[in-house]
């Protein structure tokens, strides 16, 4: 199929597929950005997860929509030893994986497969581990499972169990996350025989509630309702993403008719959406935060007090003002306060510009130049990364920084911004994977992150201490004063600069009904319908 190459050629296209056939249920979504890739394992980013993992995959457990619930998935059932060294699965019978144009399963799905998925992740030595050059498991290896895991052992085709070496009190919550989607062993066995190994990233096979069609590379996505799905075929024959970046344009197809869904709404038109009769729009509370990360293995943000006079040069509040527009509050913690263990009683860094002159002066700091990197897509932590960093560049120039802004597309500046050697300051965020603290403070600021999602290269034991030994404790009762102190020693060293938490708003035509907002800011389409 010929690449789509320009603005108008891909709105042609999708009005066309947006039309459908007479009896068939259509629903487009205007996604803010490309996917990465539709392996979810080797990524952190949401916008490729809603590509991938969650339309075409299924993991042993499951969120309920709208939730942070945990729910059975392909595991029916679960059961833990006394001493949370041990979970027992049991699997769910008669799954369906996906037939495609390019593979049709002979067998269900069954323990071969949960093992497959996480050995290849976990195993250095597992054929799968590097089917591709440079795959990293950065979520795996971030949340610190290789050294978790003592064993995972396939006890018959329908049960396996989970061997830990220490508890882990977030295990279950995290194995309902995107990098634990639940792939093929069957098709990657197809694949490694005929030499195409990195077609597993290209064209998927899960078991989830649509599969994978076509992409069209920077415009187009299509899936089709799995038939077979063992939840029951959903009410949308047709889902296709239009990639459209620009969040204007989004929202103009959206009052157009030529999508049914578009996030992340520019907050100046939050107003005139509210206001379009056609249109419905959702908000909540983001269980998010954006920050700015100084790279603190660099000189001379390995410098506490250089840290701390770059946060103090920061007008929060004009940021808040002009970016967020009334949809966001200032950020003092790393987790955001609608989390459990939200520590109120920490100090936010004042906006002190004389007072940031004189801390650089001191730390022997002088026409300091540096790069701040800016996202080049809307997230729901940061609507608009540009304008923000072209503020923080105004304020650092007024404290004799010198500031350079740079980007690039987003799977770039996701890989590029992870490197120890990267100069200045990268713009990023988070919203988190499943309600628990610790997949923020540990998933971006331990130890075993950097390189990672830790993108101020941060490694400080006395935080690392207190968020490790918080995971071993059965109850929130207990951990909650470990991460209290955590985000005490995390202002108190200041590898960011954190901004904001926002509100999320999801604008959407009034054809569309069930969808829910997930508070862990996916966008999901299983359970959704559209009036035709």
């Amino acid at each position: 199929m010929k690449r789509v190459t320009t603005l108008a050629s891909a709105l042609l296209f999708t009005t066309m597929l947006a039309a459908g056939t007479a009896s068939a249920k259509t629903l487009v979504y205007c996604s803010e950005g490309s996917p990465e890739g539709f392996d979810p394992a080797p990524y952190t980013a949401g916008t490729t997860f809603n590509a991938s993992s969650r339309p075409i995959y299924n993991r042993l457990v499951e969120f309920e929509r709208g939730t942070t619930k945990v729910i059975p998935g392909l595991a029916e059932s679960w059961e833990a030893s006394a001493d949370g060294l041990e979970f027992t699965f049991k699997l769910r019978k008669g799954v369906k994986f996906h037939t495609t144009s390019y593979f049709t399963p002979s067998r269900d799905f069954n323990a071969d497969d949960v093992i497959f998925s996480f050995s290849r992740q976990w195993k250095k030595d597992h054929p799968w581990n590097q089917y591709t050059a440079g795959v990293a498991w950065e979520y795996f290896d971030g949340m610190d499972m290789p050294a978790l895991l003592k064993d995972i052992v396939k006890v018959d085709d329908y049960t396996v169990k989970f061997v830990l070496n220490r508890p882990e009190a977030p295990f279950i919550a995290n194995l309902a996350m995107d990098f634990a989607s639940i792939l093929s062993a069957e098709y990657a066995a197809k694949l490694e025989a005929d030499g195409k190994k990195d077609m597993i990233n290209q064209q998927p096979v899960g078991t989830g509630p649509f599969m994978f069609v076509d992409y069209q590379k920077d415009a187009v996505i299509r899936y089709h309702a799995h038939s077979d799905y063992w939840g029951g075929k959903q009410q949308i024959d047709d889902l296709i993403f239009a990639i459209t970046t620009d969040a204007a344009v989004r929202m103009q197809k959206l009052k157009a008719g030529e999508c049914h869904v578009a996030p992340y709404p520019p907050p100046a038109e939050i107003a005139s959406l509210k206001a379009d009769p056609n249109l419905d729009v959702m908000e909540q509370e983001g269980l998010n935060v954006g920050y700015l990360a100084y790279n603190t293995m660099q000189a001379p943000f390995d410098k506490v007090e250089v840290r701390k006079a770059l946060n103090m040069a920061i007008n929060k509040q004009a940021i808040l003002d002009a970016v967020f527009q009334g949809a966001g509050s200032a950020a003092k913690n790393p987790i955001p306060p609608t989390m459990w263990s939200y520590n109120n009683e920490t100090v936010d860094d004042t906006y002190d510009p004389e007072a940031a002159k004189k801390m650089l002066a001191d730390a022997g700091v002088s026409d300091l130049k540096m790069k701040i990197w800016a996202m080049p897509v809307q997230r729901p932590y940061n609507p608009d990364a540009r304008k923000m960093a072209e503020l923080i560049q105004a304020d650092f120039a007024k404290v004799g920084v010198g500031a350079e802004i740079v980007s690039y597309e987003w799977g770039e500046y996701l890989e590029r911004s992870k490197a120890k050697d990267r100069d200045g300051a990268v713009l990023l965020g988070w919203t988190g994977d499943n309600g628990d603290p610790d997949n923020f403070l540990a998933v971006l600021l331990g130890c075993s992150a950097v390189g990672g999602n830790n993108r101020a290269q941060w490694c400080y034991k006395p935080f690392e201490d207190l968020i490790q030994k918080a995971k071993t404790l059965p109850t929130n009762d207990q951990r909650e004063p470990l991460y209290a102190e955590a985000q005490k020693v995390f202002k108190e060293q200041a590898p960011w600069a954190t901004i904001a938490h926002s509100v999320v708003f999801m604008p959407m035509s009034k054809k569309v009904s069930n969808y829910k907002m997930d508070p862990l800011g996916s966008h999901r389409f299983d359970g959704v319908d559209i009036a035709e």
